[in-house]
């Protein structure tokens, strides 16, 4: 669950930690993509072979300090949040992103607001 996945890799930053690997998922790994593709992680790269494949995440250090500088959860296992696309906001003055699972995939809310596409808000990020 991508809520695992993410306190792993904050853990690792406050550890300064060069990499981390995290058991994988196909959610996790679109995530993680995800990710290191708007530059909070440097990679992220499937390992393995099944069933004891993993995904191995490079963190990112810029200026010494971790990308990652907070994360909050939205949807829980207990109380889904579904938005339409009209109801997606900015996170932290556009610093942040929203990260959510549409029926085109999991996409960052500036990308489902430019599809018109509503979904599933996973968690916030900054």
């Amino acid at each position: 669950m991508y809520t695992d996945l993410l306190t792993r890799i904050k853990n690792s930053q406050a550890a300064k930690m060069e990499y981390v690997k995290v058991p994988f998922s196909n959610a996790d790994f679109a995530i993680a993509e995800l990710l290191a593709k708007r530059g909070y992680l440097e990679s992220a790269a499937k390992k393995g072979r099944m069933p004891k494949r993993v995904i191995e995440i490079k963190l990112k250090y810029p200026d010494g300090k971790g990308a990652i500088t907070g994360v909050k959860f939205k949807s829980k296992s207990s109380r889904r949040l579904y938005l339409g696309y009209r109801d997606l906001r900015p996170v932290k003055n556009s610093y942040g992103d929203s990260v959510i699972s549409t029926s085109k995939g999991i996409m960052t809310g500036k990308e489902a607001r430019k599809q018109k596409l509503g979904g599933e808000i996973l968690f916030e990020i900054w």
